[in-house]
């Protein structure tokens, strides 16, 4: 299967970013990606408070969009996240896979807000939207089970691991890291969680500047399951793309079988509490 990532620079106009984001969707699947990830906030990325006003429903424009598009195309997308409207609650920061035949696969809703101070910046997601309670797996045509995770969650090696138990064999971080959290750790956290699960992550991020004057990191990556990096987009918007081996990933499962060697009696406490005892 051969999958790819797509690098944007999305701004408050949504006509723009879709227009943009199909693009390079219809770039990558000419070059024969049957999977192609978006970044996190595709169709409308800028001030929190602009952003969360211009929450849509999953049967509004974007992801219409992205169920026509991937039918058209018949490739499995992954509609990076939008702040997705809900009645009676704060949005929610929702990843969709949308299957070849345009149907709803699975939704993500972001479970780790990101409420960081970070290179002179606070950033405070919790203000506007409200997280999810739930890992999703979901399943591409072929059978490959996708795991969903959405940018700061790369920092929570739980999240990723219960994935790889519930079968993720592939796992999409649609992300918009920031510049200093992205030089310093977003290429070794890609890395790891590739590796300590034995799985492959398409990592597709924003790039750029953004409303208010913030920026994103970009570098998207595909890493395969032995933490080699198969493609990049180094700068601005783009595409990247890269076969996944799946008989790499079952010898290494094979050889190294780190999944089944897991002792969960150790690790009982990761269970029992919220945060660790000082």
């Amino acid at each position: 299967m051969v999958a790819a990532v797509v690098q944007l620079n999305s701004g408050e106009n949504r006509a723009r970013n879709l227009a943009r984001a199909e693009e390079l969707v219809r770039r990558a699947a000419g070059h024969g990606a049957a999977l192609v990830v978006l970044p996190e906030k595709f169709n409308r990325l800028g001030r929190p408070e602009f952003v969360a006003r211009n929450a849509e429903p999953l049967d509004g424009p974007t992801i219409t969009w992205a169920r026509e598009l991937a039918r058209e195309l018949a490739i499995d997308l992954v509609a990076g996240s939008i702040l997705e409207l809900r009645p009676g609650a704060r949005p929610a920061n929702a990843s969709v896979h949308v299957r070849p035949d345009g149907e709803i696969g699975a939704v993500y809703r972001k479970v780790h807000l990101f409420d960081v101070d970070v290179g002179g910046a606070s950033y405070r997601e919790s203000d506007t939207e409200a997280p999810g309670d739930e890992a999703v797996v979901s399943k591409l045509v072929d059978g490959t089970k996708l795991g969903l995770a959405i940018c700061y969650d790369l920092r929570f090696p739980e999240l990723f691991r219960e994935l790889a138990l519930r079968g993720a064999e592939v796992i999409a971080l649609p992300a918009a890291f920031t510049v200093p959290t992205g030089r310093a750790h977003w290429q070794v956290l890609l890395r790891a969680r590739a590796i300590e699960n034995q799985v492959f992550v398409l990592a597709a991020g924003q790039v750029g500047e953004h409303p208010p004057g913030l920026a994103s990191y970009g570098h998207s990556l595909i890493v395969d399951p032995w933490g080699a990096v198969l493609a990049r987009v180094a700068a601005g918007e783009g595409v990247a793309g890269a076969r996944l081996d799946r008989d790499l990933q079952r010898q290494v499962r094979a050889r190294m079988p780190v999944l089944e060697h897991r002792v969960p009696s150790v690790y009982r406490s990761l269970t029992s509490a919220r945060r660790a005892t000082p």
